[in-house]
């Protein structure tokens, strides 16, 4: 019997030349997707910027912020293609490691009310809901609110609900 073999996944911090890559995820995935000088940015500022490579194709990626105490997610994307196989998962997890290993207290994101596959994800590891910013996204009728979510982060070895 064959079977077929695994893809090789490997996650690593982004590099300049990866930039291509990640902006063609986003603009699959965005209607009103960050540009490539907020990708430059990002990388210039310092923040924790990685990638989720498929078999060495960028499949995703995620962008933290972390400053006193707290850290926020800026950007956290799976190419269409790459969704519903644990890869937004598996970058989450690596942005709240981060996170912790910076010494945040808590996490907090952004998320459109019309994104409620993203809303389940991040419900599922953790995150709440603590408020809303009317008008913070752009839209096609205007501007949309976000959800706003925060993430207690608890120091390794202790209990978790």
């Amino acid at each position: 019997m064959v079977t077929a073999a695994l893809p090789a996944v490997e996650l690593r911090a982004m590099r300049r030349e990866d930039l291509d890559h990640v902006l063609a995820l986003e603009l699959a995935s965005y209607e009103f997707p960050w540009t490539p000088g907020i990708f430059r940015d990002c990388l210039q500022a310092g923040h924790n910027c990685w990638v989720l490579l498929h078999d060495g194709q960028v499949a995703g990626y995620g962008i933290l912020s972390v400053a006193a105490g707290e850290a926020h997610v800026l950007n956290l994307c799976t190419g269409p293609m790459y969704r519903g196989m644990g890869y937004g998962r598996r970058l989450l997890k690596r942005l709240t490691d981060l996170a912790r290993w910076y010494g945040a207290e808590r996490i907090y994101l952004e998320v459109r009310p019309s994104n409620p596959q993203a809303q389940a994800l991040y419900l599922s590891v953790g995150f709440v809901e603590i408020g809303r910013r009317p008008n913070y996204y752009p839209a096609h009728t205007g501007r949309e609110e976000a959800i706003v979510m925060a993430y207690e982060i608890k120091p390794l070895g202790s209990a978790r609900p």
